[in-house]
């Protein structure tokens, strides 16, 4: 049967990961691509490693001590961004090597079997999904959609311009504090999809992708999400059906609706270009018809 995906509890568990992490990853995403900052997905997946390797160590829910080790490593990488201007380059760099050699010492401590466990952090696993794991996805996926939903506006702003953000009264250093912690939470969201080494690319090739086609930051926020959640959800049941690693195979799908789309806005954009020249020509021809220069308009 087509859709006896359906009937394995480990495939539904998988789904529902993917639409969170499909919704999640590109609302938290279009702010860190207006901002500049595409690749701190990336940084905070290195980090969370540490709380990957402490959960194996602890025998603790790696989610959830990934989630408090990225939520620490954000805020350091907000503030050494904020305060750190002559050297923040080289603590950034500090911050991530460290959380990912701290991440490998500490598993490489923990009981047998972890080593074998982490690729699935790193790379995505769908068989390795566990109700706890769910449920610690369900609950952070609703904090980053209160938080990106209920303070769009705020977010919107900050993200847009900081010293016109700051001059309205809005509270910029909060709202840049909260920016990382939801990316860090994000991270952590999709690493039992598609992993820590690659949750980077779709909090970022989705929003890139519908740019491509979207005028406003608003469309570009409704397209990347959609674009998120069908390439999570292809990428889920091509690797029930094909056994490859999931975390790969939706990544490759996002590039791929990412090159599509670049395709398709480039005639649109001559089109556009081609209307607006002649929109301004007619304009132009109509100032100069109701100032008396009627040498070159037809009466």
């Amino acid at each position: 049967m087509i859709m006896e995906f359906l009937d394995d509890p480990f495939m539904q568990r998988a789904l529902l990961a993917a639409v969170l992490v499909g919704i999640t990853a590109p609302a938290v995403g279009i702010h860190l691509v207006q901002r500049r900052q595409a690749l701190m997905g990336d940084g905070i997946g290195h980090v969370a490693m540490t709380g990957v390797g402490l959960g194996f160590l602890m025998s603790a829910n790696p989610v959830w001590m990934a989630t408090i080790v990225s939520v620490v490593g954000a805020i350091t990488m907000e503030l050494i961004r904020t305060y750190g201007r002559t050297r923040g380059d080289i603590a950034l760099a500090l911050l991530f090597y460290g959380g990912m050699a701290g991440g490998v010492m500490l598993i490489n401590l923990a009981p047998t079997g972890s080593n074998a466990n982490l690729v699935s952090y790193l790379f995505g696993s769908l068989t390795t999904v566990s109700d706890e794991d769910v449920t610690a996805i369900c609950v952070l996926a609703a904090f980053v959609m209160l938080v990106t939903l209920g303070l769009r506006r705020q977010l919107f702003a900050v993200s847009q311009d900081e010293e016109f953000a700051r001059v309205t009264g809005l509270p910029v250093r909060a709202l840049n504090l909260l920016i990382a912690v939801t990316a860090a939470v994000t991270v952590t969201v999709a690493m039992r999809v598609v992993g820590l080494l690659l949750v980077s690319a779709l909090m970022v090739v989705p929003v890139a992708a519908a740019q491509q086609l979207a005028k406003s930051f608003r469309a570009t926020f409704v397209g990347a999400v959609l674009i998120g959640t069908a390439v999570t959800l292809a990428g889920t049941i091509t690797t029930y059906y094909n056994d490859v690693p999931p975390g790969a195979t939706i990544v490759l799908m996002a590039i791929g609706v990412f090159i599509a789309t670049t395709a398709l806005a480039t005639p649109l954009a001559r089109r556009r270009a081609r209307a607006a020249e002649a929109a301004a020509e007619v304009y132009d021809r109509s100032v100069r018809a109701a100032s008396g220069e009627t040498d070159d308009v037809k009466v």
